[in-house]
């Protein structure tokens, strides 16, 4: 193994800020930013917008999409389309 290619590989504090939940996880992301932990020890820290805390596959909390609405709005937007409106010519 070459020395000196390899990424440091180290602990860091992920917070989900979605959920407000800290994971502790050793990896190799860069950042320039030091958080405590409940430990008591400072860490590299790297705020995330969605983790397994928060996502909704994970939690299983999925959001339903309004289709009632979809396909009135539709409906009302095609509804003289191809309903036979048309002049003969």
């Amino acid at each position: 193994m070459k020395a000196d290619i390899h990424p440091d590989y180290r602990q860091v504090l992920f917070h989900d800020t979605a959920a407000d939940v800290y994971f502790l996880i050793g990896s190799t992301v860069d950042t320039d930013r030091t958080q405590k932990h409940s430990d008591g020890q400072t860490y590299p820290y790297v705020a995330l917008d969605v983790s397994s805390a928060s996502h909704p596959m994970y939690t299983g909390q999925q959001r339903k999409t309004t289709t009632e609405g979809r396909i009135a709005g539709f409906n009302k937007r095609f509804a003289t389309f191809g309903s036979g409106a048309r002049k003969a010519e």
